[in-house]
């Protein structure tokens, strides 16, 4: 096998990154991820410090892809139905019509997600895995694609509820942007508002164009030797004693989507063990707690750890 990029995917996708170079200065590799969790059809955590470029990270991806967007602010005092939609009864129609709430749109920037308690935040299980939801005993589907980008301030900041593992696994891929380098960081002082580069930037693929560049990354080849590579590494995060608990079937699947989606920004129809390298650090540490201090951010060498320990087929 051999690169395969076509001319219009390798123009569609380079289009994307470029113009997100553009507004988001100095983070190319975190802005690759981004698109790679997109195009492998999975939910993104963004977690960081306020003020580093989160919530312009969100609007900026759905501008770039033609996607309807819609943002919502999670607070302490936040209900479920703040968040699907409620019925109201209409004396005209003497019926309850249904009110859809900010969950129906194809980009969900869920803001400080873990300001909102768990009562809130599980409003979003159903949504991120079957993508609909169900309101008084209607299920409701919501709109194709459906991508909930979440950010989250860390832990130790006031007025913050931790998210629950399930809700945890649910994102494919978690990332931190950190603060720019310091030429980046005095070229953004220098220059022109962000917000008002967001209100110029156009869409570069649409929508049916996002799902084809999907289709692709999903025909991308993954031999049994990566299948076996991958399996290792949930087995190893199973057996190694450092965790709680290990890496879930739903999560080596993730990291397996991810891999393909890495691998065709690329050029490539098939995985690479480094396409697995490459987007573990995102996929997993998230996924895991370690053991004894399970209720504290996992330690950044993680990925490491595991790609030290587990050897390449």
């Amino acid at each position: 096998m051999t690169r395969f990029k076509t001319a219009p995917v390798q123009t569609a996708l380079d289009a994307v990154l470029d113009a997100a170079n553009g507004v988001i200065l100095g983070k190319q590799h975190e802005l690759r991820l981004a698109v790679c969790c997109l195009l492998a059809g999975g939910h993104l955590l963004i977690e960081d410090l306020p003020g580093v470029g989160k919530t312009t990270l969100a609007q900026l991806l759905a501008r770039l892809l033609g996607l309807q967007f819609s943002r919502i602010q999670f607070t302490s005092d936040m209900l479920p139905a703040d968040i699907i939609g409620v019925s109201i009864y209409e004396r005209s129609g003497e019926s309850f019509r249904f009110h859809p709430g900010p969950i129906f749109a194809q980009v969900v920037l869920a803001d400080e997600i873990n300001r909102a308690t768990p009562k809130a935040q599980s409003a979003l299980l159903e949504a991120m895995e079957e993508r609909q939801v169900t309101v008084e005993g209607l299920t409701r589907p919501l709109p194709r694609p459906f991508f909930v980008i979440a950010t989250q301030n860390p832990r130790h900041q006031v007025g913050t509820f931790p998210l629950p593992e399930s809700q945890l696994d649910r994102f494919l891929m978690r990332i931190r942007l950190g603060y720019p380098a310091a030429a980046q960081e005095k070229e953004l002082l220098a220059g022109e508002d962000r917000r008002a580069m967001l209100e110029r930037v156009t869409p570069k693929v649409s929508p049916q164009a996002l799902s084809a560049l999907q289709a692709e990354a999903a025909r991308v080849h993954t031999s049994h030797a990566i299948v076996n590579y991958c399996h290792a590494i949930l087995t190893f995060t199973r057996s190694s004693g450092r965790f709680s608990y290990g890496l879930s079937p739903r999560a080596g699947l993730g990291l397996l989507h991810a891999a393909r989606a890495w691998a065709l920004l690329a050029g490539r129809d098939y995985v690479l063990p480094e396409d697995l390298q490459a987007v573990l650090a995102a996929c997993v540490p998230h996924r895991l707690a370690e053991s004894g201090e399970a209720d504290t951010d996992v330690h950044e060498d993680i990925a490491e750890h595991i790609l030290a320990r587990v050897p390449i087929p």
